[in-house]
């Protein structure tokens, strides 16, 4: 069996995923088909690719909410997909989650939503979780806001919010899914340079699913495109912006034109258009 990388803190080796048809006509749908990739200890490392590409996916292997078909997914030399309930979720408390659009619990507030991991895996005291709290939200600049409510706080303050209660356990693994997605540019660039700089303060690994080009190339150290179940493209920011493959190209250029076309698989237009076509759909 393959040796784990020890410079490496996830890898996925020969993954192959897919989701069931929905009819015994459509057969199955391959979302990761033979994957592998590393994601290096203390940096951040970028998936990106067009939408259905299988960026969140591997984040759901790699928090054992999906497993793979075949191939291993390993989390610091183990594979998760032989974790048992208890192992699994032992691992999960080593990772932090920041939920697309921060997903905070709407009844509690601030405060409360960053305690909440606290409250649920420690039997820390009220005093130590009190000072925790205030820390993480100290290092994301709500200390002031954690007597508010989420309906009380703007979404780029809610993503801010989110990531503290990522940070709380003091996790080794960060997993960001969209952190950037519906952000003002002020609220973009804050969080952008939140992620980078947690990642080298607090010597945690992160992977952020992103489409945002300009942020995510800004503060990664690693970025692999996934395309057509596969790897189109990886290495530094620098490296796939001057990929020659057409569609990292066509993906970093942002090209209406390429190997995504803009227009879902069908018919000829002239055979749908054609006479006839719609004969005995319509009304008599």
């Amino acid at each position: 069996m393959p040796q784990f990388d020890n410079s490496a803190l996830v890898e996925l080796k020969d993954v192959t995923f897919s989701y069931p048809g929905n009819s015994d006509v459509n057969g199955d749908r391959v979302i990761l088909d033979n994957v592998t990739l590393s994601v290096p200890r203390g940096k951040v490392t970028a998936l990106m690719g067009a939408s259905g590409g299988g960026k969140t996916t591997v984040l759901r292997l790699i928090g054992g909410q999906q497993k793979a078909n075949t191939g291993q997914v390993l989390f610091d030399g183990k594979n998760v997909t032989d974790f048992h309930q208890k192992e699994l979720y032992a691992a999960r408390r080593r990772m932090g989650m920041l939920f697309q659009f921060g997903a905070l619990f709407t009844d509690l507030s601030v405060f409360d939503n960053v305690a909440f991991p606290l409250r649920e895996h420690t039997d820390l005291t009220l005093d130590l979780i009190r000072d925790i709290v205030l820390m993480k939200l100290n290092a994301v600049g709500l200390r002031g806001a954690r007597d508010l409510m989420p309906s009380e706080i703007s979404g780029g303050m809610a993503r801010r919010v989110a990531l503290a209660r990522a940070i709380v356990l003091d996790p080794e693994l960060i997993m960001y899914d969209e952190p950037f997605a519906g952000l003002d540019p002020i609220s973009l660039g804050t969080a952008a340079q939140l992620i980078r700089q947690l990642n080298d303060t607090l010597g945690i690994t992160s992977i952020v699913v992103s489409h945002d080009l300009e942020e995510t190339f800004r503060i990664a150290d690693k970025v692999i495109v996934l395309a057509n179940g596969g790897i189109a493209a990886q290495g530094t920011p620098d490296e796939v912006r001057h990929s020659a493959d057409p569609l990292v190209h066509q993906f970093v250029n942002a090209l209406a034109e390429g190997p995504v076309k803009f227009h879902y698989p069908g018919v000829d237009v002239a055979t749908d258009f054609g006479p006839g076509t719609f004969a005995g759909r319509g009304k008599e």
